[in-house]
């Protein structure tokens, strides 16, 4: 994100909340976030209750910032991905936050379903190392760019 005249706040770190139960993949995504250079905050999280509790600041989550972008596994003990989409989706509060599912599914009616729950994007995993960078880079482009990350004064 580079300072501009119309933009005349320093950029902030994205806050990303990755809801993800498998190291391996989480490793990759850290790696990925690293090499795209994107500013970001990582919160993870590995069960979809956890990750309720996280976007509501609830239990040991209190103090969790909002994030600019979830990351978001299908198949999560507790609570599984679908529910948790469509538990953002419906609350008003967290609605507008993008969601990225990252799966292994290659399931056609877990596809629909995710868009039909409004999921702004849907990846296959295993994803391609220098793919999930562009990926992440085109999010960088348009989400926090174009669409979010403002200056957050006090944050």
């Amino acid at each position: 994100m580079n300072e501009t005249a119309d933009y005349p706040h320093t950029p902030r770190s994205a806050e990303i909340l990755l809801v993800e139960d498998s190291t391996a993949d989480i490793a990759l995504i850290q790696e990925a976030l690293l090499e795209s250079k994107l500013l970001n905050n990582l919160h993870v999280v590995t069960d979809g209750e956890e990750a309720m509790a996280f976007l509501r600041n609830e239990g040991r989550h209190a103090s969790a910032p909002r994030p600019d972008l979830i990351l978001l596994d299908l198949n999560l003990p507790r609570k599984n991905g679908r529910e948790v989409l469509t538990e953002i989706k419906q609350d008003a509060s967290l609605s507008i936050i993008p969601v990225v599912i990252l799966t292994v599914s290659e399931d056609e009616k877990d596809i629909f379903e995710s868009y039909r729950l409004h999921a702004n994007c849907y990846i296959k995993k295993p994803v391609q190392f220098a793919d999930f960078i562009k990926i992440v880079q085109s999010i960088e482009n348009y989400w926090f760019t174009i669409v979010t990350l403002p200056h957050r004064p006090g944050i």
